[in-house]
């Protein structure tokens, strides 16, 4: 003989009800998991965002070079890949670092460590007129190091330095302005592509690429540019007066060995930072002033958006409103 009842709670034939709070009873202790859950997932969260702040408060810290230095050293501002407004080597950066590197007492001399293939000649032209100002304010000597690469708008930034030193393979100069661009017409008219513009202001087209080239235009711009490779070769006949030899290849817009530059007086010797430190300026103790984005920012930058989801989250799970 079976027994239907059998497995089951003693009380279930009595009490027709216990399924359901059998069921109730798995659905709050499932319900009570996942509070726990959310809430260590939120604490952990807050964690990581508490581990990112002190990050970011010791590479700030790092970075951060107090104005009550006092002990004799030689000051480096590196300037690095493309000059231009946002980017890591901006005047805006680049000046601010002058600045906080002038005013130090204890800095002998600065060291533009510049490693860039040039960049913005309205960045370059504004680095380059704070250098003059603040040498003539401090009285202080500023030397360039090339690494790697001066050239360009690097190497108008250069030019405001009391000496230039290189490696013998550096690479150097590049003193020219260029504006490139594109022309697609052949093969939009090869595409069965019309060109619909439409413009209020006779030259507002000017170097449109779907658009023929203009030799008006053509010449326009050649002369603006031409403007400001004169602006560019008096910021360096400036810079290295007598030292420079100048030749008909000088400014046409050649890069030259580091080698070549000294013969040629766009630098002055061979030297790297800790020679230049140590022989130069005579400080060997180097400080470095360089503006940089802080890592602690870009890590908020990158997981801003999902650690503030948890904090909102967690505050509201303990009751509190954010308004």
């Amino acid at each position: 003989m079976n027994d239907d009842n059998a497995g089951l709670p003693a009380n279930a034939s009595s009490n027709p009800g216990w399924e359901r709070a059998t069921l109730e009873k798995l659905v709050f202790a499932t319900l009570k998991e996942q509070q726990a859950a959310r809430r260590w997932k939120m604490f952990m969260r807050l964690v990581w965002l508490a581990i990112f702040g002190v990050i970011a408060w010791f590479i700030y810290s790092a970075n951060s070079v107090s104005t009550s230095i006092s002990t004799p050293h030689t000051a480096v501002i590196e300037i690095r890949g493309e000059i231009a407004s946002g980017a890591e080597a901006s005047a805006a950066n680049v000046v601010s670092s002058l600045v906080s590197a002038f005013e130090d007492q204890g800095a002998q001399a600065l060291v533009l460590l510049i490693d860039s293939p040039g960049g913005s000649p309205v960045q370059a032209g504004i680095i380059n007129d704070e250098i003059t100002r603040l040498k003539a304010l401090h009285n202080k000597k500023v030397y360039a190091v090339v690494e790697e690469t001066c050239a360009s708008a690097a190497y108008y930034i250069a030019a405001a330095a009391d000496e230039i030193y290189v490696d013998k393979a550096s690479l150097v100069g590049s003193i020219g302005v260029l504006m490139d661009g594109f022309g697609f017409t052949g093969l939009m008219e090869k595409l069965g592509i019309e060109r619909r513009l439409m413009t209020a202001g006779e030259n507002k087209a000017l170097l449109d690429p779907f658009s023929p080239q203009d030799e008006e235009q053509r010449a326009y711009i050649q002369t603006m540019l031409g403007e400001i490779h004169t602006q560019f070769i008096t910021v360096v006949k400036q810079g290295r007066g007598d030292r420079l030899k100048e030749t008909p290849e000088t400014f046409s817009g050649l890069v030259w060995s580091g080698q070549q530059a000294v013969a040629m007086g766009l630098a002055d010797g061979l030297g790297s930072l800790d020679f230049v430190a140590r022989e130069i300026v005579k400080a060997k103790d180097i400080v470095d002033y360089t503006q940089r984005e802080n890592l602690g920012l870009r890590l908020a930058k990158r997981f801003g958006a999902s650690v503030g989801e948890g904090a909102f989250l967690a505050a509201r799970a303990a009751g509190v409103q954010l308004k």
